[in-house]
């Protein structure tokens, strides 16, 4: 194996990321819970962007079914963004063979 190429691999690579990293932090994904009645966007850097609550939804004795759909909404988004990170690491991972090396 050829060190300087792996090495020249592994810095092209690493600025792949780097530029993913950055156009993903400016991609959103969204999730609803409640038929829409909440509303979560997330980017890719995994953070939260917005959280919008229906008034119908807010109901002062009923405050769990809210925290339940602001939970459920969240969490979907946050896995929804995950997994687009993980789609656009795989286009820039894919055909690399680099034996001995975790994850490859």
């Amino acid at each position: 194996m050829n060190m300087n190429k792996i090495m020249k691999d592994l810095q092209k690579m690493q600025q792949q990321v780097d530029r993913m990293q950055e156009e993903l932090a400016e991609r959103t994904v969204e999730a609803t819970a409640g038929g829409g009645m909440v509303r979560v966007v997330c980017n890719g850097r995994q953070e939260i962007i917005s959280i919008d609550i229906d008034k119908e939804v807010v109901d002062p004795d009923d405050v769990e079914m809210l925290q339940d759909l602001v939970l459920a909404a969240v969490n979907e988004a946050l896995r929804t963004s995950q997994e687009m990170v993980a789609d656009e690491m795989a286009k820039i991972t894919k055909g690399v063979n680099m034996p001995g090396l975790p994850g490859f």
